[in-house]
């Protein structure tokens, strides 16, 4: 019954989202504040001239140097219906991931906590990148990888063990190192022939060229023209490998356990 329902009213959460880019978009050209599709969206983007058919959020990434601009202008500058949920303005956001939120709409995620108080409104991510030390792929996958698990098994829920002290020793020591490593290599290295998400939100230790992002170009998505990586193919191929092979049905689904695309419409099912 749920699924019947997340079903039918995916095209009008895509569409609602699509508008968030449209006005963060508005914001960002206005500005002179460059951006670019990311993710799933630029893939998208290049596989299905939109939204990939069961996907259910928009991405894109700005560099870290240009988000203190868009924060001034998104607070002077986004429609009333639409916010700025970032470090600055929400302490209690989980990852370093800045997100354009509509007030009037309503999203659960997998691992969403209702005890905390962060917004619940359909979103736009913004991945925050950064220049990287030249270094090799596996070095990056290693320290990037490392420093994200540490990170994330140090800012869980604990309970009292000997075992949970134990990890806790071992994890604090891991990403100390491996924050010591990246701290090395940007100082002897030289930075900016590739770009990736800051270190404590690369997972995967992906890096991309810089040449394969700038100068921006411009992609269709939906119904209008966005910012895009210079080499949507070569930037694609650094996170999915063969991008255009489609994945198995069990693997195609959202994020969204439950959504409503406006808080007016209540679901009657």
């Amino acid at each position: 019954m749920m699924q019947d329902y997340l079903s039918r009213h995916l095209r009008a959460v895509q569409l609602k989202q699509v508008e968030i880019l449209k006005a963060i978009d508005t914001v960002c050209r206005a500005n002179a504040i460059p951006y670019w599709l990311d993710g799933g969206t630029l893939l998208g983007a290049v596989r299905h001239g939109g939204f990939i058919p069961w996907d259910d959020d928009i991405d894109i990434a700005m560099h870290v140097d240009d988000l203190p601009r868009f924060v001034e202008a998104a607070r002077r500058d986004l429609p009333e219906h639409l916010y700025l949920q970032c470090p600055a303005t929400d302490a209690t956001l989980r990852l370093p991931i800045y997100k354009v939120r509509d007030r009037n709409s309503f999203l659960v995620e997998r691992d969403d906590d209702f005890s905390r108080p962060y917004g619940k409104g359909l979103y736009v991510d913004i991945f925050p990148m950064m220049a990287y030390p030249t270094m090799s792929q596996s070095a990056c996958r290693r320290i990037a990888r490392g420093y994200c698990r540490a990170n994330s098994i140090l800012k869980a829920q604990h309970y009292y063990s000997l075992r949970s002290a134990a990890e806790w020793g071992y994890f604090t020591l891991k990403r100390a190192w491996c924050k010591l490593q990246w701290r090395v290599l940007c100082l002897l290295r030289r930075r900016g022939a590739y770009i990736s998400n800051t270190l404590d939100n690369n997972g995967y230790g992906i890096m991309h060229r810089a040449d394969s992002i700038y100068p921006l170009g411009s992609i269709r998505f939906e119904d209008a023209t966005f910012s895009a990586p210079a080499r949507p193919e070569a930037y694609l191929t650094d996170l999915y490998r063969d991008y255009m092979t489609l994945p198995p049905e069990s693997k195609r689904g959202g994020h969204a356990v439950f959504f409503l695309e406006t808080l007016t419409d209540l679901p009657t099912e």
